[in-house]
């Protein structure tokens, strides 16, 4: 049975001399292969204390690194302890979802003035047909 090991324990190894960090799910203990590291430990120090899985993938790593990894494993992360984080969603993102639902909201604010001033309207052109069809 593989060594389970929470979230809060991963995240207290995050310096150079003692480094613990997490990929889909293993954790790994890569204090000795800092100084290995072809990005440089400042690489891997800036995932630590959160899951690293994006990050790893986003690099395309080799399968010779994917197989070096192996030797560092040290057990499992208690996945009940890993906190659910919300999806990153760029800046340039952010200001069009914000644009959008304002102009949303102006649109529905637009339809709620409408709406009555066009029944009214309708109104008013039944009665003068009718008016006007009476004489």
């Amino acid at each position: 049975m593989a060594n389970l090991i929470s979230f809060h324990d991963v995240a207290k190894h995050k310096c150079k001399n003692d480094c613990w960090i997490l990929i889909h799910g293993k954790v790994y203990d890569i204090s000795t292969f800092m100084d290995e590291h072809p990005g440089g430990d400042n690489v891997l120090l800036a995932v630590t204390g959160k899951d690293a899985s994006i990050d790893f993938e986003d690099v395309n790593h080799s399968k010779d690194a994917k197989e070096l990894m192996k030797r560092y494993c040290i057990g499992d992360v208690d996945q009940s302890t890993v906190p659910v984080t919300k999806k990153y969603i760029p800046p340039w993102e952010k200001e069009s979802t914000a644009a959008e639902a304002t102009k949303e909201a102006s649109g529905n604010k637009l339809l709620v003035y409408l709406i009555p001033l066009l029944i009214l309207g309708v109104a008013f052109a039944l009665r003068f047909y009718n008016n006007n069809n009476n004489k």
